[in-house]
């Protein structure tokens, strides 16, 4: 079953795409280095919001998606489509961008 988004964003994904927020990644190295914010990449990892119902089938059924609402999750450096939905930055993409979830 497909989840809506927050009452925050009020956006419903459609068919096999996920709403996804970037988690925080950290601030220093394991060595203690601290990054700046210039030399820092985005993220690729995340944390899903809402999902579609899922993936339509050349039959014309559903196949639902294996990622849910709550889910951390990998996906590639340039997945996904940017948003900014009250004031927060989301990733709307494909569930076939995700390489994996987070146990």
């Amino acid at each position: 079953m497909a989840k809506a988004a927050t009452s925050e964003t009020k956006v419903r994904p459609l068919h096999d795409r996920i709403l996804v927020r970037r988690l925080q990644e950290d601030e220093k190295t394991t060595g203690g280095i601290i990054i700046p914010e210039s030399a820092k990449e985005k993220p690729q990892r995340g944390e899903v919001i809402a999902t579609g119902k899922g993936r339509l089938t050349e039959d014309g059924k559903v196949m639902p998606l294996d990622v849910k609402a709550g889910d951390k999750i990998l996906f590639g450096k340039y997945s996904g489509t940017e948003l900014k939905l009250n004031g927060t930055e989301f990733l709307m993409m494909r569930e076939e961008d995700v390489l994996g979830v987070l146990n």
